[in-house]
């Protein structure tokens, strides 16, 4: 397996400036509202970065739900954990991980694949890992820009782990194979 490695502090301060900026623009919860997460839900974030989308998350979740928040990046975690503490929320829980989640089998509803899949060195174990958390009934939610749909559903699809359920304006939506 190939082993990722975090990027730059720098450039991780310059990504950071860069979502905060189309967050503004693009609101998270919208992106959030066309997947299947709901009260309750358990939700894993892979790839989660600052925590845009894992913050999003929690607040639909409520305090019956958990949010997963892993990232490779230990600058991501702590990002992560600021901001939770800043809002109160006390569903989120980080993982320092540059594959292996040490979650139990079966045990997330909804898994989002945010703006990452492209940044990924080994693709195919990180969606073996996805599958292996992932619920017979969960959905794996994929949004790239670097690349078109067909690209993405055939990358999602050809590890045969997951296959394609549904798109929702830019986001696709996988449930397990």
């Amino acid at each position: 397996m190939k082993k990722d490695k975090p990027m730059s502090e720098s450039n991780f301060k310059f990504m950071v400036n860069h979502f905060k900026n189309r967050d503004s623009k693009y609101p998270p919860s919208k992106k959030i509202e066309k997947t299947s997460i709901k009260n309750g839900s358990i939700v894993l974030d892979y790839g989660c970065g600052p925590g845009s989308y894992t913050i999003a998350a929690a607040e639909i979740v409520g305090n019956t739900g958990k949010v997963y928040a892993a990232d490779i990046h230990p600058l991501a975690i702590k990002e992560v954990e600021k901001s939770a503490k800043e809002k109160g929320l006390k569903n989120i829980e980080t993982i320092l991980t540059d594959c292996d989640t040490n979650l139990e089998d079966n045990c997330i509803d909804n898994i989002l694949l945010l703006d990452i899949y492209h940044d990924l060195s080994d693709p195919l174990s990180i969606l073996k890992e996805l599958h292996r958390v992932l619920k017979k009934d969960g959905f794996l939610s994929v949004d790239d820009h670097h690349f078109n749909e067909d690209e993405i559903k055939s990358k999602i699809t050809n590890s045969k782990f997951f296959e394609f359920f549904e798109r929702k304006k830019e986001l696709l939506n996988f449930t397990k194979v």
